[in-house]
């Protein structure tokens, strides 16, 4: 495991910094191999990064944008990951990348688990890039601190790509990108604002600490991880 650590003063600065080295991560892997694919996480941090990479001059046509994790909620409920990326990435030139979604119509995750395993073995592996955020309680994707389906997550048959989670202290339910998926991604970036996250993030980088959050299990199992921070 090697972690990188990069500070900025604010988040303006970190998305755009951010945003250009995913562009080039993404040109190179078009260059090399003809196509390229990004996994995104949701809520309120990364919409500055969102905003700058719609503007990046990449072969979007040749780009699949899927999420780290999904509330199971409609796409225009106000919480929902897809939505966030359909208005704040998916504009203008990277309106043309392909997208896939980790909901269906079903009533619950758990019923769709299969369905949306299905979909997304069509998803070339492994993930070129994928962005993670951070809670103030240590979870990321929708690795939640004693959730029902967490221990599946974290470590699944090696056929799922996707796992069903239901938080014990977060609203609705979830769908997430299971943790070797993410971890194998050669290009696996931490995006964290504020001071109090920051705190939590050196608890869990303390190896010998009992690893109390789940982002620790990201921490030891990633060959290497990019954390791009800002107290702000």
């Amino acid at each position: 495991m090697k972690w990188e650590v990069q500070s900025f003063e604010s988040n303006a600065e970190l998305s755009v910094q951010l945003s250009t080295r995913i562009g080039h991560c993404l040109s190179d892997v078009i260059k090399n191999r003809g196509a390229a694919t990004l996994a995104v996480s949701g809520g309120r941090t990364p919409v500055l990064l969102f905003e700058n990479l719609a503007t990046m001059k990449l072969d979007w046509s040749k780009i699949t944008v899927t999420l780290v994790d999904e509330r199971w909620v409609p796409l225009d409920h106000p919480d929902s990951n897809a939505g966030l990326v359909s208005e704040k990435l998916l504009q203008g030139v990277a309106s043309r990348a392909r997208f896939f979604g980790l909901t269906n119509d079903a009533e619950s995750a758990f019923e769709a688990e299969k369905a949306i395993n299905t979909r997304l073995s069509n998803l070339d592996l492994p993930i070129d890039v994928v962005v993670l955020g951070m809670g103030e309680d240590g979870h990321t994707a929708s690795f939640f601190p004693g959730a029902l389906g967490l221990d599946k997550a974290l470590d699944p048959p090696p056929h799922l790509r996707c796992c069903a989670i239901r938080p014990t202290a977060a609203a609705h339910e979830r769908m997430t990108l299971t943790l070797p998926l993410l971890v194998q991604s050669p290009n696996l970036f931490l995006h964290l604002c504020g001071v109090a996250k920051w705190q939590v993030l050196e608890q869990a980088m303390d190896v010998d600490a009992d690893p109390q959050f789940p982002i620790s299990t990201v921490l030891r199992q990633a060959p290497h991880l990019a954390i791009y921070y800002t107290p702000e």
